[in-house]
This record gives structure tokens, sequence and C-alpha cells, in this order.
């Protein structure tokens, strides 16, 4: 799949619209990504596994940081036959308390998938917290990264950002699509 057949199906599927948007951080911004939108698309969450699964080599554990990556970390796990782990965004402060569901190892490398990575927030947070069950993660691979320092976030605490789209890739296709 090219990052132009990836463009169109998220733009069919309305979870890519182009105009004036306000974002949660208060920034406004020429698109609008709701990856959860298209992941709902079968055909969608296939081509997203499969764009991701390359980035899966050596991985012993695909995580996902709930609710939006996990059904792309579930769709790769079926992709490359790799376990995953469901990372929660926050410990949970009852029963086992625990930091995710699914089994991992000390030592396990992880491959952190997420549908959008804007200011790498939530993902930092994530890998500390799996970090400190003795996992490895030095790789995130994200459906769009919106080019708004998240990848230098993570790399601040070594971890590399591959993405199958950026926010250069988006504006692209907005511009080629007004030529038309």
């Amino acid at each position: 799949m090219s990052r132009g057949d990836l463009v169109d199906m998220l733009r069919s599927s309305g979870a890519l619209q182009f105009g004036e948007f306000t974002l949660a951080s208060g920034k406004r911004s020429p698109f609008y990504v709701d990856i959860k939108r298209a992941i709902t698309r079968p055909e969608i969450l296939r081509e997203i596994a499969r764009g991701l699964a390359p980035f899966a080599k050596g991985a012993d554990r695909i995580a996902g940081v709930e609710l939006g990556a996990v059904p792309i970390a579930a769709a790769v796990a079926l992709e490359t036959g790799t376990p995953f782990i469901m990372v929660r965004k926050e410990r949970k402060e009852h029963g086992t308390s625990k930091d995710f569901e699914g089994d991992l190892q000390r030592g396990d490398r992880l491959l952190f998938v997420e549908d959008v990575v804007t200011t790498g927030g939530t993902l930092v947070k994530a890998i500390e917290r799996v970090r400190g069950h003795g996992a490895e993660v030095s790789d995130v691979a994200v459906v769009v990264d919106r080019e708004e320092g998240g990848a230098a976030a993570l790399a601040g605490i070594g971890v590399r950002v591959q993405a199958l789209l950026t926010a250069a890739d988006l504006l692209r296709a907005a511009n080629a699509s007004s030529l038309r």
C-alpha cells in the first residue's frame, strides 16, 4: 500500500478531514485525523496492520496504549504472529493494580504502535512504565506523526518514531487535491 492509497482510505472513511480545526491542545490545524474512525473498518485496519508489520521484526511483543492503539496492536499481532499487551494510560488503582494486560517478561523487546502521535506525552509515560517492568523499548510505529514534537520527545528517552504518514504527507495530499 502506498502513502497515497492510505491517505485515500483515511479520507474516504472520514478519518482525515481538511479545513480549519482546533485541536485538544488549543492549536489550530489545517487537518484533523481521527484514526479510531478508520480502524473500525476491517479493510483499513488490515492495511494499517500490514503497513506497520515490518517494524515488528525482532520484537517479542507489540504494545498499544488504550484506547486507540489497542485495535492496531491486536491487528499487528495477528499479521505478525507476535503477542501483544494493552498498556493502560494510568496504573489501575484497584484490584491487581496493573499497568498493562497481557504477558510481559523482563527483557522482552516491545514495539509500541500508536494511531496518531502529536507531543508524545502519553507514549513517553507508557514506555517509562513498561520499562519499569523490565521491557526494552527502542521503537514506536505510528499511523500518523503530526510532527509537533512527539518524535523529539520520544528521542529524548531513546525511542525512534517510524510513521506510515506524516503531517507533511497529509498537507501534500491536501494541496494535490486542491489542484485538481
